[in-house]
């Protein structure tokens, strides 16, 4: 019989990065943190061009750190990378880059890879949510090789500083002429990223026209917050798809979540209900947002919308964050805390 310290050395996780040539994305840190809690060794690959910077501030927390060049080609360079070191596990944040990486990586090593875990009960058990959430599934992998994505907000950002991983180089793979990388283009904004912003500000179809989301945008200004939508008014063509909160979007779990005219759709209900204060407002009283809402106002956003705004900048404008009452009348009445 093997001890646990023992099994653990024979552990070594291939995290797979995400970045942007500058850092590291907040998702990879996670799938960084959900590596270390496997034991063993936790190497990290981060392949493109002009990309040495990304791993200038790695940490202690990583003990190789694989800086190659062609971002193109990935799967084969992941694939060259996992023969070379013949890890036993390899992971990825959960995000569209990870999604669309690991099940290539994993066909292509004939293994099935487990997606979106939100916990580690051991080296070969992981635990994911199914049913939109509202069940959990605790998955026993036998496979050589474990491959699998990680929730972000299920695991707390690993810390990159204070320490000097090694870097060992590999080479690019060889282009398969299948397809040609033309461009890429990011979006440009001034509020807080979606996946990691302390506040985000979400609307539905409530609010019955893109025009409207400039409700939103003024409120997210004056809180430092990020802007997201529903599916529903993703699909009515109010905002684009890269807003869309929920289990086909992206998953959140913000300090303070603020629903506007959504109504809960259980897809919805999957990338939002781990925030730690979730504050909806909806006309309807019946609204399944409310059932996980820990402060509701029942009302009409274009009526209290005036009194939301002036609200915030009171309180913002005096240097602080404070609690926020919305005295609307006697029926309905509502408070929230905002953190900073």
């Amino acid at each position: 019989m093997f001890s646990t310290g023992l099994l653990q050395r024979f552990q070594s996780t291939l995290v797979v990065a995400e970045h942007n040539n500058e850092k590291l994305t907040p998702i990879t840190l996670s799938a960084i943190t959900a590596a270390n809690k496997l034991g063993g060794e936790v190497a990290c690959l981060v392949a493109g061009t002009d990309c040495s910077k990304v791993g200038s501030a790695f940490g202690t927390e990583l003990q190789k750190l694989l800086p190659s060049f062609s971002a193109e080609e990935l799967t084969p360079l992941v694939l060259a990378t996992q023969q070379q070191f013949n890890f036993t596990h390899i992971c990825a944040g959960a995000s569209a880059f990870g999604k669309n990486l690991l099940p290539r990586v994993a066909a292509k090593l004939d293994v099935a890879p487990i997606s979106d875990i939100i916990e580690i009960k051991s080296p070969d058990t992981f635990v994911r949510t199914i049913y939109a959430g509202n069940a959990l599934s605790t998955v026993k992998c036998n496979e050589n090789i474990k491959i699998f994505t990680v929730r972000g907000t299920s695991f707390e950002p690993a810390p990159v500083e204070g320490g000097s991983a090694t870097s060992e180089d590999v080479a690019a793979s060889t282009p398969l002429g299948l397809s040609e990388w033309l461009e890429q283009s990011l979006t440009k904004s001034d509020r807080p990223e979606l996946t990691s912003a302390k506040v985000v500000v979400s609307g539905g179809r409530g609010l019955k026209s893109g025009d409207n989301f400039k409700l939103l945008y003024d409120l997210a200004d004056k809180m430092n917050a990020a802007v997201g939508a529903s599916r529903a008014a993703v699909d009515a063509g109010y905002v684009p798809n890269d807003m869309q909160v929920g289990q086909t979007g992206k998953i959140v779990a913000p300090e303070l979540y603020i629903a506007v005219g959504i109504s809960g759709a259980i897809q919805h209900l999957a990338g939002m209900k781990d925030s730690k204060t979730i504050v909806a407002i909806n006309k309807d009283p019946e609204a399944p947002i409310f059932q996980v809402a820990d402060y509701g106002l029942v009302a009409d956003l274009f009526k209290v919308r005036n009194i939301l705004l002036k609200q915030c900048q009171d309180e913002l404008t005096q240097g602080r964050y404070q609690a926020v009452d919305l005295r609307l009348n006697t029926t309905h009445y509502c408070s929230f805390q905002l953190r900073g």
